[in-house]
């Protein structure tokens, strides 16, 4: 490979950290919202097994992805999951303020009890279901970038190029660890700002709708054009109400208060 394919290669390697690092950002708030109910310690290792096996199932991804890219099913699923918990845990919430009982008293990070092995390992296959679910959307964009680079001559790697197949791979890679730790750092925030978790859940609900646009936009449904998900206009507009809803949630709820003693 010649100094100019490499530089060619470098950079849409940077594209593409930088797109996965976007695509992350929505992600890991789901995945902070499935993992916040376990103390630190259980919380950061089931992060963890969620990690390593997010980079099994994208590795393997990789070499399947036009079987994927059939299987609409798991999409639909983790659409109809996504929105289910959003739509429960908000219901249960304005419930509970409407109601005469008392809100909720704020549940310090101290005071969560340990799971059961059976609870934790449950959060962790959800963990991995929802990696699965998100897989998909970015493999496909990552391939779309990969593709428009010209081939190295180093052989392939199932259908890409080796060169391709690399770039996708470590891309990928990437923006599974920045994922990781967004994951962490909206815990904490979660755990600081707790009236932040209506803002949260409204925002998991959107995304359960950005897989479910997905889903119509499959050759086997098409409700919708094929393209559209992936058009500017649908990014501008899901972008646009995802920072709304956070702007919103941020600026509506404080910080947790101090319990007077």
């Amino acid at each position: 490979m010649g100094a100019e394919l490499i530089l060619e290669y470098l950079w849409v390697l940077v594209v593409l950290v930088g797109l996965e690092g976007l695509l992350a950002a929505d992600n890991a708030l789901v995945l902070a919202i499935m993992v916040r109910h376990l103390p630190e310690k259980q919380r950061k290792r089931a992060l963890f097994y969620g990690l390593a096996g997010a980079f099994v199932l994208r590795f393997g991804s990789l070499f399947v992805i036009s079987f994927l890219v059939d299987v609409w099913q798991v999409q639909a699923l983790g659409a109809a999951y996504l929105l289910f918990m959003s739509i429960k845990n908000l219901y249960d919430r304005f419930k509970s303020r409407s109601g005469k009982e008392e809100a909720e008293p704020v549940i310090r990070e101290e005071d969560i009890k340990e799971a059961t092995p059976k609870e934790f390992w449950w959060t962790v296959a959800k963990v991995e279901f929802a990696d699965l679910a998100f897989a998909v959307d970015s493999i496909l964009a990552a391939v779309a970038l990969a593709l428009a680079l010209p081939p190295s001559g180093l052989g392939t790697v199932g259908s890409l190029d080796t060169a391709q197949f690399a770039v996708v791979f470590a891309g990928g890679m990437i923006g599974i660890i920045i994922m990781r730790f967004a994951a962490n750092i909206f815990v904490d925030i979660l755990h600081k700002r707790p009236n932040l978790e209506i803002a949260a859940f409204v925002i998991v609900g959107w995304v359960g709708v950005k897989l479910a646009v997905m889903v119509m936009a499959h050759p086997a449904i098409a409700w919708i054009p094929h393209d559209f998900p992936h058009s500017t206009v649908w990014q501008l507009i899901f972008y646009g109400v995802l920072v709304l809803i956070a702007l919103v949630g941020w600026f509506s709820s404080g910080p947790k208060k101090e319990e007077s003693q």
